[in-house]
């Protein structure tokens, strides 16, 4: 019973401590992605045809 309670609150400080220094130096946000400019590549992902946009500029 006591080796559980001191693995139990062992993990909660780690995990506590593991937060803290997340939230302080922001170590998940360099992995998030920011919003992208629509190119012609990565307009097909929003379904646009960039074919058809390039045959408009050319009129």
């Amino acid at each position: 019973m006591d080796q559980s309670l001191a693995i139990g609150i062992s993990v909660g400080a780690v995990y506590v401590l593991v937060v803290v220094l997340g939230k302080r130096f922001r170590i998940s946000s360099k992995y998030e992605r920011g919003t992208k400019t629509l190119n012609t590549w990565s307009a097909q992902d929003q379904g646009l045809d960039p074919s058809t946009e390039a045959d408009h500029e050319r009129s």
